[in-house]
């Protein structure tokens, strides 16, 4: 028998092994036995990321259940690409189009809901991406399911989301993710951006994000993740930044040391700059008294001089401001 692929007990049997065979496999630690009937080697199994064993498993679960189930929920997010926590992928999520009898085991849960539209990722059917957006707010935490939605809004109509919300309303957990669709901004690049604006927002800062700055001459000089109260420039340092982007033969290095000539130019303008990396974060209250201390220091200079240019990505980003309460 291959070791290098999953197995399925009906094709091992169809091809010549025998039940005591198979358990075998498993007993002597080699292979595991993914869920009933499915077996994959131990070494294959342990090289592979949470997100890689979570995608095998939607594969080993698939072909046991119906074909009025469509992969939902996390596990549909995960096959549209969308950004997601750690922990949380023992078990495939799917929807099953009927009004009750839903049930969960080791391997599975099944949602019972209207499915509604559905689209192919790999021969898979899978929620669609505004469809999951809305599952995501219902069923995870403000702030994953509005990381997860950012980088949905740079595929996805505003206005396709707005429908799956007003047809789960009555839904379990819909008026949480009503609060957190109204949070989300597709201006945002990566998780990181996501957390802080959510942060800075609770914190009652007025964060606007991905503006562009011009010298007096009407000249390009760089564009910023936020400036806040129109007076601070306010930047997320994730280790993409200097890592991800790499022209060739450049070194993290050339980057910083060109990050930080753009820096300068900001500064010369009479802009403050706060950086902060995915630690400052961790303590969001110290994070806090940063820029504070900044606003401060920048409401005593005369206003910056040059100009801004708000920016905005297709879709739009909703105008509401939520308070501290909607992102509790």
């Amino acid at each position: 028998m291959k070791d290098d692929r999953m197995v399925r007990r009906t094709e091992a049997l169809a091809n010549g092994f025998a039940d005591h065979e198979l358990r075998a496999l498993y007993e002597r630690g080699g292979w595991v036995r993914l869920v009933n009937g499915v077996y994959v080697p131990s070494s294959r199994l342990a090289e592979l990321s949470e997100h890689e064993r979570h995608r095998l498993l939607i594969d080993a679960i698939l072909p046991t259940i119906s074909r009025d189930h469509v992969v939902s929920h996390r596990s549909a997010a995960l096959l549209h690409g969308l950004p997601l926590p750690r922990g949380g992928f023992d078990k495939v999520h799917v929807t099953r189009n009927r009004h009750g009898g839903g049930r969960k085991n080791s391997a599975i849960v099944v949602h019972c809901a209207p499915s509604g539209p559905r689209v192919m990722l790999d021969g898979i059917a899978v929620t669609s991406l505004a469809r999951t957006v809305v599952d995501l707010g219902r069923t995870e935490t403000t702030l994953s399911a509005v990381i997860a939605g950012d980088a949905a809004l740079k595929s996805c109509d505003p206005d396709e989301i707005d429908a799956e919300l007003r047809g789960a309303r009555g839904w379990k957990g819909v008026a949480r993710a009503r609060r957190a669709v109204r949070l989300m901004d597709g201006r945002s690049d990566n998780p990181g951006e996501s957390q802080s604006r959510i942060m800075l927002r609770e914190a009652g800062f007025d964060p606007e994000p991905q503006v562009e700055i011009y010298d007096d001459d009407g000249n390009f000089v760089a564009r910023i993740d936020w400036l806040i109260n129109g007076i601070v420039v306010a930047e997320f340092d994730g280790k993409l930044k200097y890592t991800g982007y790499l022209q060739p033969n450049e070194s993290p290095g050339d980057v910083v040391f060109k990050e930080k000539l753009r820096e300068d130019e900001i500064r010369e303008l009479g802009y403050p700059v706060v950086r902060w990396t995915w630690a400052d974060l961790a303590r969001p209250e110290e994070l806090s008294a940063r820029i504070s201390r900044a606003l401060k220091r920048a409401a005593a200079l005369p206003m910056p001089r040059g100009s801004v240019r708000s920016t905005s990505c297709r879709p739009q980003t909703r105008a509401h401001l939520p308070n501290a309460s909607e992102i509790a």
